[in-house]
């Protein structure tokens, strides 16, 4: 395998028996099989590339929510569309509803996020995008899934115990759209809250159908710091008679990575970038501004807490000691992606049951990246994992990440992609309709 910081796989399960009961034979006759999955191929790799070529990036997305509209139109389900984002929710409801232990029909939630990125797209690719955008990321990939474990699970809909929630997200590329979808109910869409909520990323330079996760903190909070360092215009002959903000804001640069090393856990680790440093007008002028714009990672809420205390602290006082000001303004962008540790297991024996151990992966460590799905999975309990997406004929060494403008991922594994979410859902409402 390709993913050099996975180990293999040990799937012991907390909850034997409730895992057994969702890969019983009762329960998989009722659920979609990969032949019908298969049988879905050539219209999701379709939709895909339609998506792929006609990206569009942030909130709104007209084309892109008409497009999944189109390819689910004259299914048996309630649509919604949201109102501060072109988001869709829709609910399957299931036809063998039935209470669970608390009284209430179970519902779970699957997610897939359909933005892109205003990248320049240079894969080669004959559906590739013009407009500017690209499906950087795999979004196109996400909303074709999603379409197809909506389909698949349609079909069975008379043998689901309970309500399935499919999440259409915009805005998940820095514009905070699970957190507005929230904001606008989608975890009480089908009535009583969702009762768990996966999702799945594909990833450009992973193999082609494995599928990977861990328990616990899987993927990075993110926060962001802006430094502005107020110094003393002068000439650049004459540094003495000014103070220079450029200096100092170079220093915060070392300071800052020296800092985290010294202060913060190597286990609970926290990744500082500054990635942008803007100051200056000309080369024979000290300026009286210089900014900083600062990337903070962390996987712990312990961690989140104490870098948003201690930074900008550490900032004004580094500055102060160099007899100049700093303004610091530090948000929180993110929180941590935590997976439930149940359903993490659920999540891995799941797609293990489907498509063996050779293909599933527990990863070792979590993710630098971030993603908002963090955010539902703040409210319930859930899991979120990858799917490997790269181009089998392509070369391990030629693959590029996600977010590259050659980041090139191949439809082929939709059909598994579709299986999996379809499996997700239909195996915990059996497990929920029966605890």
């Amino acid at each position: 395998m390709s993913t050099p910081d996975a180990a293999p796989s040990s799937l012991a399960s907390s909850a034997e028996a409730v895992a057994s009961l969702a890969s019983s034979a009762e329960v998989l006759a009722s659920l979609p099989t990969s032949a019908e999955a298969a049988a879905l191929a050539g219209d999701l790799a379709a939709l895909r590339r339609v998506l792929h070529a006609n990206p569009e990036v942030g909130l709104e997305l007209p084309a892109t929510q008409q497009l999944v509209k189109d390819a689910i139109a004259g299914l048996d389900v309630e649509i919604t569309e949201g109102t501060a984002l072109s988001s869709l929710v829709v609910v399957l409801r299931g036809g063998s509803r039935r209470e669970d232990s608390t009284g209430v029909v179970p519902a779970v939630l699957l997610r897939g996020d359909m933005d892109a990125l205003p990248v320049t797209e240079a894969t080669g690719f004959d559906f590739a995008a013009t407009n500017g955008n690209m499906h950087a990321c795999g979004h196109d990939l996400h909303t074709a899934g999603l379409v197809g474990a909506l389909r698949l699970l349609h079909d069975r809909r008379a043998e689901l115990p309970g309500d399935v929630v499919f999440m259409f997200q915009p805005g998940e590329e820095g514009y905070d759209g699970a957190g507005k979808m929230l904001d606008e109910g989608v975890l009480d869409a089908a009535g009583p809250r969702v009762k768990a909520a996966y999702g799945v990323h594909v990833s450009a330079d992973q193999d082609l159908g494995v599928g990977s996760s861990r328990r616990g903190s899987y993927m990075a909070a993110f926060a962001k710091m802006t430094i502005t360092v107020h110094g003393k215009g002068t000439h650049a002959s004459r540094p003495a008679t000014g103070r220079d903000p450029i200096q100092v804001g170079a220093m915060l640069v070392g300071q800052l990575q020296e800092y985290v090393t010294r202060r913060f856990d190597i286990f609970d680790p926290i990744v500082v970038t500054v990635g942008q440093f803007t100051a200056g007008t000309a080369p024979n002028v000290i300026p009286d501004l210089a900014t900083l714009v600062v990337g903070v990672r962390t996987f712990s809420e312990t961690a989140t807490t104490r870098a948003e205390a201690e930074l900008p602290q550490l900032v004004s006082g580094l500055v102060a000691a160099h007899g100049l000001e700093a303004e610091v303004d530090y948000e929180r962008i993110l929180p941590p992606t935590i997976n439930d540790d149940a359903e993490a297991d659920f999540f891995l024996e799941t797609f293990a049951d489907l498509f063996g151990d050779e293909r599933t992966v527990v990863r070792r460590d979590p993710l630098p990246g971030s993603e908002d799905f963090s955010r539902v999975l703040a409210e319930v309990p859930g899991a979120y994992g990858h799917f490997g997406v790269a181009l089998p004929t392509l070369p391990v060494e030629e693959r590029e990440a996600n977010h590259s403008p050659r980041a090139r991922h191949s439809d082929a594994g939709l059909p598994d992609h579709a299986l999996f979410l379809a499996h997700l859902a239909g195996r915990r409402l059996h497990q929920l309709a029966r605890e």
